[in-house]
């Protein structure tokens, strides 16, 4: 298994400087060595570091450290500071081989989904066109108001794999809080029903074979316990669309580990996805990340 989303971070200190708020107080610590109790406990081989607590070059030293201590266990996704000018530090980031692939939450277009476009004029253009010229993944978690702009970024850079976060939700404006326990969470006014409202901006990229989608996140958007059956239907509809050679599965540790456990989340997809057969399994569970993220060919991985 390869846990395709999952976070790590030390105590902010002098070695590993890093952002303090409420989810991540400077003395709280979710180190790699805990992660690599939990995946080592549950079989899981493999994980995506996915860059917390800052986006300037010092705030990513404990995830480059994790990357050089075990650079057989994981691949990194790192942020940056300025998508105006962000070439450079992507590639100090990514020269050691860890770093595969950049995280955006904007792109930076017009919210207006009638307005004449240009993807030149996007403050991520560079970033995308960076990422495609240097072969450098996109690590996709849009805001609603700009889903729509998906599409032309797609089309305009059909080769540069991008990987929709956590379930393809968008979220809305305000709409990401965190709960009791601290870990992120997203208003319900994002769902009609059991399916996001942003499903209609993003049901139509999976015409685009170079878009991906992990099946992660659940607890930020159920309102029911593990093993969140209310989103049962929209882990059917992302299958049906995209297929199993472009979902990967992710726990999103560590805001996972008390609350349902790493090692229900490794059994998520059984109950969610029942009638999966063993090679679509293979593919969620390890084949597509294993082909997009280490670009090895691997266990149930598609064209």
């Amino acid at each position: 298994m390869i846990d395709a989303h999952v976070h790590v971070f030390a105590k902010a200190s002098r070695e590993f400087p890093r952002d303090v708020h409420d989810t991540m107080p400077a003395d709280r610590e979710e180190g790699v060595e805990k992660l690599l109790q939990a995946m080592q406990t549950h079989g899981v081989e493999r994980a995506t570091l996915v860059q917390i607590g800052g986006t300037s070059l010092a705030t990513h030293a404990y995830l480059r450290h994790c990357l050089r201590n075990y650079p057989e266990r994981f691949k990194g996704i790192g942020l940056v500071p300025d998508p105006q000018h962000p070439e450079d530090h992507m590639d100090r980031l990514a020269e050691d081989g860890g770093i595969v692939g950049f995280r955006l939450f904007e792109i930076g277009g017009p919210l207006d989904p009638l307005a004449p476009v240009d993807v030149r004029t996007f403050t991520t253009y560079r970033v995308w066109k960076h990422a495609a010229d240097k072969n450098y993944l996109i690590w996709l978690y849009p805001r609603a108001a700009e889903a729509h702009l998906c599409p032309w970024l797609l089309d305009a850079f059909p080769h540069l794999t991008v990987v929709f976060n956590h379930l393809m939700v968008c979220p809305a404006e305000g709409s990401m809080t965190t709960d009791e326990t601290g870990r992120p969470r997203m208003a319900r006014r994002a769902f009609q029903g059991d399916m996001p409202l942003t499903r209609h901006n993003t049901f139509g990229l999976a015409q685009y074979p170079n878009v991906c989608v992990k099946l992660s996140g659940q607890y930020a958007f159920s309102e029911e316990a593990y093993p969140y059956r209310d989103l049962q239907r929209w882990h059917e509809t992302l299958l049906a669309e995209l297929g199993a050679d472009r979902c990967m599965w992710a726990t999103d540790f560590p805001w996972i580990q008390d609350d349902p456990g790493y090692g229900p989340l490794t059994r998520v997809l059984d109950e969610l996805l029942p009638d999966l057969d063993h090679a679509d399994r293979a593919s969620i569970m390890d084949g597509t990340a294993r082909r997009m993220i280490w670009r090895e060919s691997g266990s149930g991985a598609g064209g």
